[in-house]
């Protein structure tokens, strides 16, 4: 069957039409991907991270107390129920150092405390005559070791702690200048009778317990 030429002329038009159509939408269609590509790659979300829940480990402590004396401390607290410290300072009278551990069960709050410590040998005179209680050889050296049994409270848990410790403790130390701190008989003291004398061969040791008590801080660092 032999078409006709107008028929065929309608139909080669078509064709044409539709082929330069479709060159047409397929370089459009590129374009509009790669345009979409580039604003997708160019938007870009920032992630919040999550805040963390790990509480800082070190911290500088600082705390005054009886027979503890002023202390500051680095403190370390390696999970939230469990703190360890150890420092240097002062009772007025020689220089000492202190380390311990504190048991918190609830991270804040109640909590349980014990202490070593010890005070080298210092003249007591100044802070005894500042007290009213005069001076005496004895004085001279004062020194002692301690060690605090406490039960307290801890406020605040993350970077600033505040607490209040109070318990008992236990002193040692050694009694120096003792033969010097005897008063000698003299001629008119009736009571003496002979030539009796005292003599000292070594310092003696003395022990003492009581109640004792603390407070202080302690920031958080790192």
């Amino acid at each position: 069957m032999e078409m006709k030429p107008a028929m065929q002329r309608t139909i080669s038009a078509a064709l044409a039409t539709a082929a330069l159509l479709a060159g047409i939408s397929r370089p459009a269609s590129a374009e509009s991907a790669e345009a979409m590509q580039e604003s997708l790659s160019l938007v870009s979300v920032t992630a919040v991270p999550a805040p963390s829940k790990r509480l800082p480990l070190f911290g500088v402590m600082a705390d005054v107390g009886v027979p503890d004396g002023l202390i500051g401390s680095l403190a370390i607290r390696p999970w939230s129920w469990v703190r360890f410290c150890a420092g240097g300072g002062t009772n007025s009278i020689s220089r000492g150092w202190r380390t311990g551990i504190t048991l918190l069960p609830f991270g804040a709050g109640p909590s349980a405390s014990l202490e070593y410590g010890r005070y080298q040998d210092g003249d007591a005179n100044a802070l005894a005559k500042a007290l009213g209680l005069g001076s005496s050889p004895m004085l001279d050296r004062v020194g002692y070791d301690y060690m605090n049994a406490h039960l307290g409270l801890d406020f605040g848990s993350r970077r600033f702690v505040f607490f209040i410790h109070g318990g008992v403790s236990m002193l040692h130390g050694q009694i120096h200048n003792l033969a010097a701190s005897i008063p000698a008989p003299t001629a008119s003291d009736t009571s003496v009778q002979g030539t009796t004398q005292v003599i000292v061969a070594q310092d003696p040791s003395a022990r003492a317990m009581g109640p004792s008590v603390k407070l202080g801080f302690i920031v958080y660092v790192r």
